[in-house]
């Protein structure tokens, strides 16, 4: 199946240099983005009901941006004013560098792991072991971050702070799409949630992450693409591959099929055709 429509379930990107345009361009593809999650903050009743004090901390530990938009969101609604002496880990320099959103980067106070990984995080907050660290969490998380902080025996407190939910989409708007692309299995829930009859059919299936991968297939569904992989470590490299494949299947396929029809023309006529088309 030709490849023509695809839905990639992340904001549209910002930046017209954004690999997913080139890409649409170079195979004539419609991209459409469309998040089939939205991540929105606790409300400050709901936050308090955890009883937990963030002022009762001398260190916040951040895994994603969302992470640190909704803390400091939630913070202004509690009326929390986080003290300059506050310091913070992140798990890539990434994130880290997405904090002067909010405070004024110092290199003192905010410290990153190399590789984007919790378990990689955790050697520089064992070096800061007299720290009361706060971790800023999803609704839905599993125990990973808990279980290595009390191996190493680090001080902190857990409290969710943002939540994943549902976006509403409407059944005509998934009508018309060769492919789906996923990036973690909330959105794979969303698509079940909303539509609880879906029949994926010919539609191409493409996630990110094993943990996605697990999710697509636990649905029930195909998998078409995974990424990231040796030959493409991020979703638009591996989309262009997959598409460029599927479109040369296709076209071989239509060579295939014009052959056999044209094969089955009478003697007379076959002797005008090209050679290669001649039965």
């Amino acid at each position: 199946m030709k490849i023509k429509k695809v839905l990639v379930s992340q904001p549209k990107p910002t930046s017209e240099k954004s690999p997913y345009f080139d890409i649409a361009e170079k195979y004539g593809v419609k991209i459409d983005f469309r998040p089939f999650i939205k991540v929105e903050s606790l409300s400050a009743k709901e936050f308090r009901q955890q009883k937990v004090s963030i002022l009762d901390h001398t260190a916040i530990v951040f895994t994603s941006r969302h992470a640190i938009d909704h803390f400091f969101n939630l913070c202004v609604e509690l009326r929390v004013t986080i003290p300059e002496t506050m310091k913070y880990f992140c798990t890539s320099e990434t994130i880290a560098l997405y904090i002067q959103k909010y405070v004024q980067y110092r290199k003192r106070k905010v410290f990153f792991g190399a590789t984007g990984k919790f378990a990689d995080l955790v050697p520089l907050m064992v070096k800061h072991n007299t720290e009361k660290y706060f971790v800023p969490m999803s609704d839905v998380h599993n125990d990973e971050v808990k279980d290595l902080l009390d191996k190493n025996k680090i001080q902190h407190t857990e409290a969710v702070m943002y939540r994943t939910v549902s976006n509403d989409f409407k059944p005509e708007e998934m009508s018309d799409y060769d492919m789906l692309v996923f990036f973690s299995p909330a959105g794979i829930q969303s698509l079940m949630k909303n539509f609880p009859d879906f029949e994926q059919k010919d539609i191409a299936i493409g996630c990110f992450g094993p943990t996605t991968a697990k999710a697509v297939k636990e649905a029930g569904l195909r998998l078409d693409l995974e990424a990231p992989s040796a030959a493409a470590p991020s979703m638009p490299a591996a989309l262009d591959l997959f598409i460029g494949e599927q479109n040369r299947k296709f076209a071989g396929k239509s060579v295939f099929l014009v052959y056999n029809k044209l094969a089955g023309c009478t003697s007379e006529r076959s002797n005008s055709l090209p050679t290669e088309f001649r039965s």
